[in-house]
């Protein structure tokens, strides 16, 4: 027998173990200042292209002084207590009512944070009987939700039809066997790659198969649809996505999420997700300002609009300019390059220290060893010269990694 904590100081994990290097700039790092297009890092300003702030609410004078009301009226606290029990208002079920009709669904249900209300959304919607088969690609929050299950679980590759349809032949054995069902989950957005998930395919094998199926939209909430109500609405079918997840902490720049369903679904949730039966309900203040936000998303498109403005001419620009963006058909813009991590250390480095550029970036084990992937959020608070100045930089990085500049300054160093 060994003390426990004996393997934990020996193997910090594939990330932790870069900790003594990257804590406090790679990972941890403090960027400074409103949240906006330009921000303070490390003594500079700085092009920031890794905040989810989509439609620039984050900072708008409208969000702000709803925000302030509400924290001078009711403080931080109120209401306190779990929804069930003392926590409950009437401005939470407005939120609902609202959220609810803004993606075109019965019911909605708030809770505390996306990842979270997820995890434990999963765990009550299904028992043992039950198979859940899932995009391997899927974010954590879904993995993790998926781990509680006590039942079969099957993967299904990245929005790969065939293979859903194979998984959901075993499924459906499975599920006849136990006495279950099946719960297919996708995302509206995958939020590495940018793509939109197959909603319109996977809903079209509800014809031959008999499953329900759970949407995270974090990254499309906002973004996608005529109105902004999601990828559902982007593909034309909304009202056959079962269960309906969105975050208000992207597009809203916000705390908290909520779910969208049927009302029997929604009142299910509301008497069986731990995550919210046995935590204290969303402070006022947020849920005012959740309200404020998603009044503005329905009646100033011109901030969707200026997003599309943004994204477009930053994704076009990277085609032009010969990068690998993948297959992204939203506002996520992957870039995806060839190199080890201390690499893209070195390289990420330079590009904030030199090119004045901070984005996200992304390595093992999140992606296949060997590949690093820059990630760019554009914001409707970005401009053409933000566009222009960042990919110039991006060429400017990739020439040096391609001329292995970077390996040589990372072997140095290490």
């Amino acid at each position: 027998m060994t003390d426990l904590f004996d393997r934990i100081i020996k193997d910090k994990g594939p990330l932790g173990k870069w900790a003594k290097q990257a804590e406090g700039y790679y990972v941890f790092p403090k960027l400074e200042g409103p949240i906006s297009n330009r921000m303070g890092f490390n003594g500079k300003k700085v092009i920031t292209w890794s905040i989810n702030d989509y439609l620039g609410l984050a900072n708008h004078p409208e969000v702000l002084k709803a925000d302030a009301a509400a924290a001078a009226e009711h403080g931080m606290a109120y209401p306190m207590g779990a929804r069930m029990m003392s926590g409950h208002t009437e401005y939470h079920e407005q939120l609902e009512r609202e959220c609810a009709e803004f993606v075109c669904k019965e019911a909605a249900y708030l809770v505390n944070f996306g990842y979270q209300g997820m995890v434990s959304a999963i765990d009550a919607l299904v028992t043992k009987h039950d198979v859940i088969v899932y995009d391997v690609d899927s974010h954590a929050c879904i993995i993790d939700g998926v781990r509680l299950h006590h039942g079969k679980r099957f993967t299904f590759m990245h929005n790969d039809i065939e293979s859903l349809e194979k998984n959901l032949e075993r499924a459906t054995k499975v599920a006849e066997a136990n006495g279950g069902g099946i719960l297919v989950i996708s995302e509206g957005v995958f939020g590495m790659r940018g793509e939109q998930g197959k909603l319109k395919e996977i809903v079209a094998l509800k014809q031959k198969y008999n499953f329900r199926l759970l949407v995270d939209d974090a990254h499309g909430f906002g973004t996608l649809g005529k109105t902004g109500a999601g990828a559902g609405q982007e593909q034309g079918v909304q009202d056959d996505i079962d269960v309906y997840f969105a975050t208000f902490a992207k597009s809203m720049a916000g705390i908290g999420a909520f779910f969208a369903a049927d009302k029997e679904i929604i009142q299910y949730l509301q008497y069986n997700m731990r995550s919210q039966m046995f935590a204290k309900s969303l402070p006022m203040a947020m849920v005012k300002g959740a309200l404020k936000r998603l009044d503005m998303i329905r009646t100033m498109p011109e901030l969707k609009e200026k997003l599309w403005e943004n994204v477009t001419a930053l994704q076009s620009g990277l085609r032009e300019k010969g990068f690998n963006i993948g297959n992204t058909n939203t506002c996520v813009t992957p870039i995806f390059l060839e190199g080890d991590i201390p690499e893209a250390m070195a390289m990420v480095h330079d590009l904030r220290e030199n090119y004045g550029v901070f984005c996200s970036i992304v390595v093992y084990p999140v992606i296949p060893k060997g590949m690093i992937l820059l990630r760019l959020i554009p914001t409707a608070t970005h401009t053409l010269e933000d566009v222009s100045e960042s990919i110039e930089a991006f060429s400017a990085i990739r020439s040096k990694l391609e001329k292995g500049i970077y390996k040589r300054i990372a072997a140095a160093m290490m």
